[in-house]
């Protein structure tokens, strides 16, 4: 746990402090990005100028400024300012700062802001020791989290708080974040004389996914690594970015939001027959590190979803993507997920059969066990068959076309129940074609068995 450090450190504190906490804003004229939030009658703004503070979360991707923002509200409040990372503090810490808040409270008569950093990492009971003290005032919260706080926050905490979002810096707001600090000669690096010629400081920033932290940290280490000239000047050569920046991969986070949001891309733009779309989704999966299997696990279920029986091939072609990146591994074996994903973009689409299993799972569930008709059952035994277990059940190979018209499948409940309905696409347009004309069949069947029962009791009539 750390309280609001003293902002005026002396010069040799302040060079041991890393570039990016060096160059943190002190005020929102300072800050840059987040504009729907911070500029002219946006919601943070008004918070600062109106000086009526509550509590909040702050949402959004690392390196955006989120404890940035924090460190401004209670520097403009002149507020104590307490800070827990999730990832190390437990209930005992949080005890201890409100411990502090009351103390402070009573000695001066101002609020406290307690910032907790990856909130999403405590627990249930974690963040319900918040909930009494925000409630009564003792302390405000803020809470910062790189995750969907509607799944990762208790609901109890969340309904106390209001949620802000935060977004990537763009690559003019990073640029300019990083041209700061090149210049700034008491935090920055401007009396390192670094020179960092304009198009590499493009790549650095291009390379760093909107994170200003990333950007500031690469930079320190450029500073560090550059050679000093005879002018006493450090000088960034492409060889030293380039040896620097490798490694640095795109955002993706296994298992948060990213990784779920670009999953969800993949899939979409598959089912949207748009394979450019597809590539380049999976391209960014592959970019942040995610495992090839993962990817073809869910193209196969992309083939069963969206093409189904509109274009079998691609179940196919899906799963022997699969096997050659397990048998040959990278690169070969992106490249054939990449072939199963661009079929898959391309081919006609049906969702007929997923719609259909997730109808006859729902019978099955909701409708109880259904008795099997007596003459699908199957008869091993004297006494099963004395039952009448398969009795009269007619062999469809024994019959034309290799189909029993008129025959019935389903329990007597759900005779007329259709879950597969074929779409016109693909082969599933012939498929509905021959269902239709099975059907029909069906239906005259049922109609000739009517006539003939009813000629039947008419006989019966007469003979009467």
């Amino acid at each position: 746990m750390s309280k609001t450090p003293d902002l005026f450190h002396n010069p040799q504190e302040n060079a041991s402090r890393p570039l990016a906490d060096r160059m943190r804003p002190q005020s929102l004229a300072e800050f840059h990005g987040q504009t729907h939030l911070t500029g002219e009658g946006k919601p943070l703004r008004q918070v600062i100028e109106s000086g009526r503070m509550h509590s909040m979360l702050f949402w959004g991707p690392p390196g955006t400024g989120k404890t940035t923002l924090a460190k401004i509200l209670a520097n403009t409040l002149q507020a104590q300012f307490i800070t827990l990372s999730a990832v190390l503090a437990g209930v005992k810490n949080i005890r201890e700062a409100i411990e502090s808040a009351k103390e402070y409270r009573r000695e001066t008569g101002k609020d406290t802001i307690l910032f907790v950093d990856e909130v999403h990492r405590f627990n249930k009971a974690q963040q319900d020791a918040f909930l009494p003290y925000v409630e009564d005032g003792t302390l405000l919260f803020i809470g910062a989290t790189t995750e969907n706080p509607a799944f990762e926050v208790n609901n109890a905490l969340l309904s106390r708080t209001r949620v802000y979002v935060l977004k990537s810096l763009s690559e003019n707001e990073i640029l300019s974040v990083v041209r700061q600090a090149l210049t700034d000669e008491v935090n920055g690096l401007g009396k390192h004389h670094l020179k960092f010629p304009q198009e590499m400081q493009q790549h650095l920033v291009g390379s760093v996914d909107g994170d200003a932290r990333r950007a500031l940290n690469i930079l320190e280490i450029l500073s560090d690594l550059a050679e000093s000239n005879e002018r006493n000047e450090k000088l960034v050569t492409e060889d030293l970015l380039a040896s620097v920046l490798v490694g640095g991969v795109r955002r993706f986070d296994k298992g948060g939001d990213a990784f779920y949001d670009m999953i969800s891309a993949l899939h979409k733009s598959v089912r949207g027959s748009h394979p450019d779309a597809a590539l380049y989704w999976m391209a960014r999966m592959l970019d942040g590190g995610c495992d090839p299997l993962y990817i073809a696990r869910r193209v196969v279920r992309m083939a069963s979803e969206d093409i189904g029986n509109a274009d079998p091939r691609a179940l196919q072609i899906a799963l022997n993507a699969w096997e050659v990146q397990e048998r040959l591994g990278s690169p070969e074996g992106e490249l054939a997920i990449a072939q199963a994903v661009v079929f898959l973009a391309s081919a006609a689409k049906s969702n007929a059969v997923y719609v259909a299993f997730n109808e006859a799972m729902s019978d099955a569930r909701d409708l109880g066990s259904l008795e099997v008709p007596l003459h699908l059952r199957n008869a091993p035994t004297k006494l099963a068959k004395s039952m009448g277990h398969g009795k009269e059940y007619r062999y469809a190979h024994d019959e034309g076309g290799a189909y029993a018209v008129g025959e019935t499948y389903l329990p007597e409940k759900l005779q007329n129940r259709i879950y597969y309905r074929p779409v016109d696409r693909g082969l599933e347009k012939q498929i509905a074609a021959k269902l239709d004309n099975l059907r029909r069949l069906n239906k005259e069947s049922l109609g000739n068995s009517t006539a003939q029962k009813e000629c039947g009791n008419n006989q019966s009539e007469v003979e009467k």
